[in-house]
């Protein structure tokens, strides 16, 4: 593993440094006085100083894997829509089982993140902060002890994820969760799993966040993440797009405020079973006839069907993803203004073509006009401040379709006047229908 990236300085304490007391008054008081005037002065005015002294916002919880730090920077303040107002345009781009490895892909895309002023999710596989040598605390549903399809982390690779979900957060990104062992299918996979089992598997999800400390003592000595994960864990994307209906009924009661498992046309959101249905979206796939998910995995399964296919070919198919999620981002923009929702994995499949078609696709839609690239916790908290009538008349929208009176008449009565604001802040085993919409993996 490369060097960890360079650290957030996250202190443990509230330290008061008094400078000086000066000008005690009383009898005895000055330089070389002497006696209790002159220490209940100078304890009294110690004492003030104290007392007047910023405290540090830091409270450290559990073993100190996580801290209380305040209020998360760089939130943008969330205003409801005036009547008549055209939306915003809505990007999300999100990444399943995010973690540092050797490819470096987490910091590269945080970078891309500040350079084009998007916010993203990183979607975080519990597992991925926990050492090999303590797997069997990993107890997933319907499996052994110890047992995941994506294996388990060492030390290097722990210290160097936990220093970019820390960095992530503090550029003002959401830490989501993939859940743990990425199982899939009809054998034990997640689509099988009852409310309990889900619930289960998402206390775990969030001990092995809240515990890394505990669990690998060569890690005593990394900086606290700077977030309660038990307030900062809102929502998920569950592995291969199974078993969304009982995971949402477990995350509801656990503090879940979005879903991002399931399929949907790009059309605006709706909640389902009592929290926002942020569904991974079908797009156009320029030069074929059907479309796919707006996903990597998709892209990759539809062109090759393998993470290593004809080195000539790459170029077009990154090329091919990116112009498909342009076109989405297009019909969308100049539509209904539905959000866009995007996912993708730190993988260098075909080449890395569609990390490259990803960065370009960031470059091409954040820069315009009216785009905000968010967070799913940034969405979700816009959503929720609207006027219920206003997000109604939306819905009303189909893919691609402005309303034909234009924004300010359609939405002219819809909204009320006063205005909220607040800080906020893949994978299916059945085709979709028609050739090609095999979901990813």
């Amino acid at each position: 593993m490369m060097a960890a990236a360079k650290r957030f300085a996250l202190g443990v304490m509230a330290v008061a440094l008094v400078a000086g007391v000066a000008g005690c008054s009383g009898a005895g008081s000055g330089p070389n006085s002497s006696g209790p005037g002159a220490a209940n002065g100078a304890a009294g005015a110690k004492k003030k100083a104290a007392e007047a002294a910023p405290r540090s916002a830091v409270r450290v919880i559990g073993d100190g894997s996580t801290a209380f730090t305040g209020a998360q920077p760089k939130q943008p303040a969330v205003r409801r829509l005036a009547p008549g107002q055209k939306p915003p345009q809505f990007v999300v781009f999100s990444w399943d089982g995010a973690g540092e490895d050797s490819q470096r892909l987490f910091s590269h895309f945080r970078k891309v993140g500040k350079k084009y002023h998007a916010s993203m999710t990183y979607f975080l596989s519990g597992v991925y902060l926990l050492p090999e040598a303590k797997r069997e605390l990993y107890d997933p549903p319907k499996h052994n002890a110890g047992s995941s399809d994506i294996g388990f982390n060492d030390t290097e690779g722990i210290r160097d994820t936990l220093a970019q979900v820390r960095g992530a957060w503090l550029d003002g990104n959401e830490i989501g969760t993939h859940f743990n062992g990425h199982f899939c299918g009809e054998d034990g996979g997640v689509g099988t799993w009852s409310v309990d089992e889900w619930k289960s598997e998402i206390r775990q999800a969030k001990s092995f966040v809240k515990a890394w400390k505990s669990n690998d003592p060569d890690l005593k000595g990394e900086q606290s993440l700077p977030f309660d994960y038990d307030k900062e864990l809102i929502g998920g994307r569950t592995p291969c797009l199974e078993g969304q209906k009982n995971m949402v009924a477990a995350a509801r009661s656990m503090g879940f405020r979005y879903d991002s498992s399931g399929v949907n046309d790009q059309v605006w959101p709706k909640k389902k079973e009592g929290i926002w249905d942020l569904s991974m979206q079908l797009v156009p796939v320029p030069g074929r006839e059907f479309e796919t998910l707006s996903m990597d995995y998709n892209f990759m399964f539809n062109q090759s069907g393998t993470t290593q296919g004809d080195p000539d070919q790459h170029e077009y198919w990154g090329d091919q993803m990116r112009d498909g999620l342009i076109q989405a981002f297009d019909r969308s923009y100049d539509g209904n203004r539905a959000p866009l929702i995007i996912g993708n994995h730190f993988e260098s499949w075909n080449g890395g073509t569609y990390m490259r078609a990803i960065e370009e696709t960031i470059e091409t839609v954040c820069t315009k006009e009216g785009v905000r690239c968010v967070s799913f916790r940034q969405l979700a908290d816009w959503l929720d401040a609207q006027d219920p009538a206003t997000l109604a008349k939306l819905g009303t929208l189909k893919v691609g379709k402005a309303p034909k009176t234009g924004w300010a008449s359609f939405l002219g009565e819809a909204a009320s006047p006063v205005e909220g604001e607040g800080q906020g802040q893949a994978e299916a085993k059945e085709p979709l229908g028609s050739a090609g919409k095999q979901a990813d993996r």
